[in-house]
């Protein structure tokens, strides 16, 4: 079984993708808040991270750098809401983000983009 993480600290959108990619078979794991992303990404066994770009703590770009840096083959999925920050997703991408998703989206077009990812 595959492992997804989603860090994300809005908990609709959280739950929605959760059960989303549950019934697609995946685990996953959620974190609310950067510092918590960073310690799931620490600790757990993981195929894929979705993140948001704006998380408290530790945003979405220091959760690519951490990342990247200790876990580099793990693809990652930028959630940003419309209006943010064109630069950011330009970083996110610069980085190492492996696919952006602007909000809101559809969870059946998430599940698409993370099956593709994930079996890559």
């Amino acid at each position: 079984m595959k492992n997804v993480l989603i860090i994300e600290d809005d908990l609709l959108i959280s739950s929605l993708v959760r059960f989303r990619l549950k019934k697609d078979g995946y685990n996953v794991t959620t974190a609310e808040d950067g510092l918590a992303g960073i310690h799931a990404i620490d600790n757990n066994q993981l195929d894929l991270i979705i993140t948001d770009v704006m998380i408290p703590f530790k945003n979405g770009i220091e959760i690519i750098n951490h990342s990247k840096k200790y876990f580099p083959n793990i693809p990652i999925i930028v959630l940003s809401s419309l209006g943010e920050e064109e630069s950011t997703v330009l970083e996110a991408f610069n980085l190492g983000a492996s696919d952006f998703i602007p909000k809101p989206f559809n969870p059946n077009e998430l599940a698409i983009r993370v099956r593709r990812l994930i079996k890559n």
